[in-house]
């Protein structure tokens, strides 16, 4: 929790939203909160996010019992067709965290600065699997005596050198780097070519993005 995700949510919705037909799921277990803050913050038309209420550890929906987000999905691709792009939040904060390969087609994994300097190091299928890294909220790391370069780079060095992205919404530069990553991103599917970093084999479907 507090790691940043609904608030890189926002920042996608709001800046890829004209462009690209968008919709939101978000997960968490017995309410809507991030659901009523992606609202409340205009940056999506409201009825395009929708909130799953898992009852239980939302990961286990993302990951293991994935049909109340595939539902979610589904409904928001009959009302709104064509979509371009849904993005489904994971709720809580877990290094474990990973996203089936059959809900989305990517995965972004945010780290929060204030976590401290050594969770990247810590590794984990979350941090190790996601196509992007995001650490995140660069713009407060002196405040909590973290080197956010150095997240980055030994992100960069955990993960393989698959990409890392520090990231501040204070920070045009590296939004804007966000929503470059991101437009590939749906490039590369659009085109055909995207091809799952996961064994399993995907579900077929519109283009999904996982936070987590």
């Amino acid at each position: 929790m507090g790691t940043g995700k609904t608030s890189l949510i926002s920042l996608l919705c709001r800046d890829l939203g004209t462009e690209l037909s968008m919709a939101v799921v978000t997960n968490d277990i017995y309410t809507d909160e991030d659901a009523r803050m992606l609202r409340a913050a205009g940056v999506l038309a409201p009825e395009r996010i929708r909130a799953v209420e898992t009852g239980a550890c939302p990961h286990t929906a993302i990951r293991d019992g994935i049909t109340a987000n595939l539902m979610a999905v589904e409904d928001l691709q009959a009302d709104f067709d064509p979509l371009d792009l849904v993005v489904v939040e994971s709720g809580g904060d877990n290094l474990t965290a990973t996203f089936s390969p059959a809900l989305v087609d990517v995965q972004i994994f945010v780290l929060d600065v204030a976590g401290g300097g050594d969770v990247v190091r810590t590794g984990g299928p979350g941090i190790a699997r996601a196509d992007l890294l995001v650490v995140n909220k660069t713009d407060l790391a002196v405040h909590v005596r973290v080197d956010a370069g150095l997240m980055v780079a030994e992100g960069a060095a955990t993960r393989g050198g698959r990409p890392v992205l520090g990231l501040s919404n204070t920070d045009p530069s590296t939004v804007a780097a966000l929503m470059t990553w991101m437009r590939d991103q749906v490039a590369l599917f659009r085109s055909g070519a995207m091809v799952p970093q996961d064994p399993v084999p995907m579900a077929p479907h519109h283009h999904h993005a996982g936070t987590g």
